[in-house]
């Protein structure tokens, strides 16, 4: 079984999440950060699919939707996850979760994760920190990363059952 992990990560939080969903995911795992990465890749050649980001002024990263968008019938095809690193939770999370993912994908998903998020404001420029002070009254960096809920993810990405 070979999965592709495709996420954007701008201050490292997301991949963070992935570096544990890399080391435990079952079969060979590549993960391109669309980002930084300039890797080239197939998606024809994996069977499986896990696309995350994060959440910056309540949007998931751009180039991630746009992924999503140049491949939803491929990904449809495919088992996929997906999951959301952002700092709320409950009904806002859920929401924001909703927004960034198509319900086409979401619908046909084997797994689904709601990851906690970071502030890393020794991380972010001065436009960032100024939103996140004024918006959320934090000035220093504060993690609320869920690794509870990566390794349930893990668990039922990697119990899924596989068509051969």
């Amino acid at each position: 079984m070979k999965t592709l992990i495709v996420y954007c990560s701008s201050h490292g939080t997301t991949e963070k999440a992935v570096g544990l969903l890399s080391e435990n995911i079952a079969g060979d795992v590549l993960a391109v950060d669309l980002k930084r990465d300039k890797i080239f890749f197939n998606l024809q050649e994996y069977d499986a699919v896990i696309i995350g980001g994060s959440i910056h002024a309540g949007e998931i990263q751009r180039r991630i939707k746009q992924f999503m968008r140049k491949h939803l019938e491929e990904l449809l095809d495919k088992d996929v996850g997906l999951f959301l690193c952002c700092m709320r939770d409950g009904e806002i999370a859920i929401e924001q979760f909703n927004h960034s993912f198509p319900l086409e994908l979401r619908k046909n998903a084997v797994a689904l994760g709601l990851f906690g998020g970071e502030f890393l404001v020794s991380k972010m420029n001065f436009f960032e920190r100024q939103v996140v002070k004024k918006v959320d009254g934090v000035v220093t960096d504060q993690s609320n990363l869920d690794i509870a809920s990566i390794m349930e993810f893990v668990t039922r990405f990697n119990s899924r059952k596989v068509l051969v």
